[in-house]
Parts: structure tokens; sequence; C-alpha cells
């Protein structure tokens, strides 16, 4: 199973899709990071990931950072990106090892979790459920009271409770 939440996030030093170096450290310097694993040949990751930009989208002017870790090769993980509109940082992980997957005791696809900015795992999704990316986005929210809460969901939108990864 995944990371429990109060965890400390486990360290670790990608390459970006663009060739930059992703190293979680660096990233909690700027405030949270929300990680999302994925592998692209998974459907639930396919119909997760839109809803990931979204939730970037939303949190863009905030100190967050968004981070996609892929379980594939760059070529694969490029055109995911492209097909699903994804525009965040995509970082890939050893896909003969999954060095970075298995630190954080990954055992499905997609899995999520929102690291506070002292690196402690503040909450963990494995799948896809609605409600999980509803609290991330609530907490994301709260890190600025003045700030007013962004729905992730748009009203009347039909999005499925929950999908196995």
């Amino acid at each position: 199973m995944a990371l429990p939440n109060d965890a400390k996030a486990q360290e670790f030093a990608l390459t970006s899709t663009a060739g930059k170096p992703v190293v979680l450290s660096e990233l909690l310097e700027r405030g949270p990071v929300v990680l999302a694993f994925f592998k692209v040949s998974c459907p639930t990751c396919q119909y997760a990931f839109p809803y990931f930009e979204r939730l970037s989208q939303l949190h863009k002017p905030e100190p967050v950072s968004f981070v996609g870790i892929s379980q594939d090769d760059l070529a694969d993980t490029q055109a995911f990106m492209k097909r699903y509109g994804v525009t965040f940082t995509v970082a890939i992980d050893d896909a003969q090892r999954y060095i970075v997957s298995n630190a954080y005791k990954l055992t499905n696809v997609p899995t999520a979790y929102h690291v506070d900015r002292d690196g402690k795992i503040q909450m963990s999704s494995v799948g896809w459920a609605r409600k999980d990316i509803e609290d991330i986005n609530l907490k994301l929210s709260m890190m600025d009271p003045a700030q007013q809460q962004h729905p992730i969901l748009k009203p009347g939108e039909e999005v499925a409770e929950y999908e196995a990864g």
C-alpha cells in the first residue's frame, strides 16, 4: 500500500520530460507538492490526469508544485501529456527498477500524494476517488485564507465517484 498520511515523503531526484532536474527538497522550498504517479497505459490514469491538470491550473498562482511521475519512457510520456493536456512538470521514474515508485510503496497507479512544505504526507490517494481530489483542492485552498475556494468539478459534470487503479 502507499505511504501513509503523516509519513515523511521520500526524497528523490529525477529528470523532467523537458530535461530539467526535479528534486523534491527543492520543490518543497517553494511550498507544498502534489505528486501523481502514473503509467501511460493505465485507463484510470488517463481518466484522472485531466483532473490533476485542472487542479494544477486552479492553484497555479499559489506556491504549490504539481509533479507527475511517469513509469514509462520519455517518448510515451510526452505523447500521454499531449493527448491528455498535461502541462505541469512530469518526471520519469526508472522504467526498469521504479526506484521512486518503490520508495513510495506504490501498489497501483494512479497514486497521488499531497506533501506539505515540511515534507510530511498530508494525504494519499490510490486509484481515482473524486472525494480525494476534492480534499486535495480544499487543503490547497486553505493555504491562503483570503483565497476563494475554486471548485475542481463543474456544475452538472458527470464524474465517477471511484475507479480502482
